[in-house]
């Protein structure tokens, strides 16, 4: 039984590339697995160009007119497959989409698996100087701000897919034109603001990936043997409208 997961870059990348990317991934690990074979895990790390994405909860023909709201500011708008409700991706905001065989890894089942990538970001939090926790809602927070959003998908309830959003620098006025995760009273934060430092994607990333493989009892596998993650989003910062 596999516990090697193999880390992937990609870099900065349209929210449909990094869907495409998903598909891939499990489309081996089911090809694996139909051969007999040693089935690969792997884990993505990338930065998404600006998009909301909205989950299984909130799609319906409601949807449509703020989608049109939403395309005006810059950003592209996904309806997704994952849970929870409306949030953002773009530049600064470290994406993780852990693609595993959730049987194979001894992990029983969704709700273990969520609380799983909750005390791993808050471990990776604790490590840079930022005291976070969970609450009664999804995802990992510093008081009242949420750090981390997670939504997960599971493909015969064993094959994971979908992720978590540590936001390292984004530009939070991003969601100031949503109500993230359809959490009125609540708003997010990053490591950057909370820290009075930039903390860079590439910063994080390795962080965010050794957090796993202990929360796992995996071994990771960098491509290229390569643990730095591109800081793209270092360039040409994107900003909300």
């Amino acid at each position: 039984m596999s516990r090697l997961v193999r880390v992937r870059h990609l870099g900065l990348v349209s929210y449909s590339a990094g869907l495409a990317a998903q598909r891939a991934a499990l489309s081996a690990h089911q090809a694996a697995l139909a051969a007999g074979g040693p089935a690969p895990h792997e884990l993505l790390l990338l930065e998404h160009t600006p998009v909301y994405t909205v989950g299984r909860r909130q799609q319906g023909a409601d949807t449509a007119a703020e989608e049109a709201r939403l395309r005006r500011l810059g950003a592209e708008f996904e309806r997704t497959g994952r849970g929870g409700l409306i949030t953002f991706h773009g530049p600064g905001q470290l994406v993780a989409y852990p693609m595993l065989n959730l049987r194979q890894l001894g992990v029983p089942g969704p709700r273990r698996y969520v609380c799983l990538l909750e005390q791993a970001i808050i471990n990776v939090c604790g490590q840079l100087g930022v005291p976070a926790a969970t609450s009664p809602h999804t995802g990992v927070w510093v008081g009242d701000n949420k750090v981390c959003a997670l939504g997960i998908h599971l493909t015969q309830r064993v094959l994971s897919s979908h992720g978590l959003a540590l936001n390292c620098s984004v530009d939070l006025d991003w969601f100031r034109h949503i109500v993230p995760c359809g959490i009125a009273d609540k708003f997010v934060t990053s490591l950057t603001a909370e820290l009075g430092r930039p903390v860079a994607v590439a910063e994080a990333a390795p962080l965010v990936a050794d957090a796993l493989a202990a929360r796992l009892g995996c071994r990771l596998v960098w491509e290229d043997g390569d643990r730095r993650a591109s800081d793209v989003s270092a360039a040409q910062p994107i900003t909300a409208e």
